[in-house]
């Protein structure tokens, strides 16, 4: 594993990454995209294969193969709860290499072995921090899917840990990576279309109802008290499924925390903004009568310094994004329109005439391979998305949820999103713990 260098005062600093230039974010990721294995630094300084380990195999599983696939990546673990899944996933990952990857139920066995460089933290949204701060802690870097926390405390802790123990902590909002999303961004720092006061983005979905449940016998291939981990304990329900923790305020942060965060990252990116100074929120679960707590229609609104704007819509229960599509982000400006989609981005004039197109590929690969380079290069500043930048858009999603849940607005302190002069808001500013899970740097 590289050896951690000592770290220069710019990035010793806790906003050294909040005013990143594009230019250089985009030298850089051009840059390590065109490298070869030994081209970067001397060969002394870097670790050409890299060992990783996968926890939680549902979103897991595709990065799992991402990994795999990735030049001088070794994938030695697959983790995961669900035998039958860890199962499934093992012969579909083995078939893609030529060595023998280990299945456990326990990340822990991934932080305990001197072999392993990384943890992949892939498991539902109220593991993220724990697991990757125990990482750290253990000298793994940790790529951590997306949202990067459960609730603000945790991503304050997250970054802290990655300083503490200089790990490179890369979240998994992969369009940071795609070549014409960050061509596009670009274009709207440049002033393509103007000064830009405003962003909407948006998500929507066809989620049917998880109808309602009652405690129930946990299946003999589920691990449901280490699923649970760091959260207080309920009683197994009957209608317990994978994926529809993102709907339980224990476990998840509903869809604005899900895909949101990605589209509330290009909004944020985009404009050029950290945290907000107002929050406003409202929708409710409108579509069904079920055990779902958090909302299937969701507006939040986000108002930064310098009369910048976004605002996030969520539909969790029809396909109708904006504009018909169910994922995207829009940019206004003084001069005409930016659209981002997936992996594309249309320029509009003032009065809304098409001016140029692009269409890039998957930026999955480009991702992770931004990551690995970062590892051996023993850098963090090297990542498209290190964790204090994943952490400011996460954030966002957090904050949209506490004044959807109080029904208040929120008035934020611009300097790090604290929620200002609400007692009852900063109670959902952390979550309690299991007892022994509570994160600790």
């Amino acid at each position: 594993m590289p050896t951690a260098n000592t770290r220069d005062s710019a990035y010793q600093t806790s906003g050294s990454f909040s005013r990143r230039t594009f230019a250089e974010t985009a030298a850089t990721g051009a840059a390590l995209l065109a490298l070869q294995p030994t081209a970067a630094l001397h060969a002394n300084s870097r670790q050409e294969n890299i060992v990783v380990g996968v926890m939680g195999l549902h979103r897991g599983l595709d990065l799992a193969k991402t990994f795999a696939a990735t030049p001088g990546v070794t994938v030695k673990y697959l983790c995961e709860t669900d035998s039958q899944r860890l199962q499934a996933a093992m012969k579909s990952v083995s078939g893609d290499v030529a060595y023998e990857i280990q299945a456990t139920g326990d990340f822990r066995d991934i932080l305990n072995d001197p072999d392993v460089d990384a943890l992949v933290c892939a498991a539902p949204n109220h593991w993220h921090v724990p697991a990757s701060i125990m990482a750290c802690k253990a000298g793994k870097h940790v790529y951590v899917e997306k949202p990067c926390s459960h609730n603000p405390w945790e991503g304050e802790m997250l970054v802290k840990a990655a300083r503490k123990y200089h790990r490179c902590v890369q979240m998994g909002n992969q369009r940071r990576s795609a070549d014409k999303i960050t061509e596009a961004i670009k274009m709207l720092h440049d002033g393509r279309i103007g000064r830009v006061h405003y962003s909407r983005c948006w998500y929507a979905a066809e989620q049917g109802t998880i109808g309602k449940g009652m405690p129930a016998s946990v299946p003999a291939h589920i691990d449901y008290e280490l699923w649970q981990g760091p959260a207080p304990r309920q009683p197994f329900m009957s209608n317990w499924k994978h994926h529809r923790w993102h709907y339980s305020w224990l476990y998840g942060n509903g869809e604005i925390g899900n895909n949101g965060v990605h589209a509330i990252d290009l909004s944020r990116w985009g404009l050029n903004v950290d945290y907000p100074v107002r929050v406003v929120s409202t929708g409710g679960r409108y579509f069904f009568d079920d055990d779902q707590q958090t909302p299937d229609t969701h507006v939040a609104s986000f108002v930064f310094e310098d009369e910048r704007q976004i605002l996030w819509e969520g539909l969790s229960c029809n396909r109708m994004g904006i504009d018909g599509e169910d994922f995207g982000a829009s940019f206004h400006g003084e001069d005409g329109t930016l659209k981002l989609g997936n992996r594309s981005y249309a320029v509009f004039d003032k009065k809304g005439k098409p001016q140029e197109t692009g269409n890039g590929g998957s930026p999955d690969a480009p991702h992770v391979a931004n990551f690995i380079e970062a590892i051996r290069a023993d850098d963090p500043t090297l990542l498209n998305s290190e964790i204090e930048e994943g952490h400011k858009s996460t954030m966002l999603s957090h904050l949209g949820n506490i004044a959807q849940r109080t029904g208040d607005v929120l008035h934020c302190d611009p300097s790090n999103g604290h929620i200002l002069d609400n007692e009852q808001a900063m109670k959902l500013w952390k979550r309690e713990y299991a007892e022994g899970w509570e994160p600790e740097i």
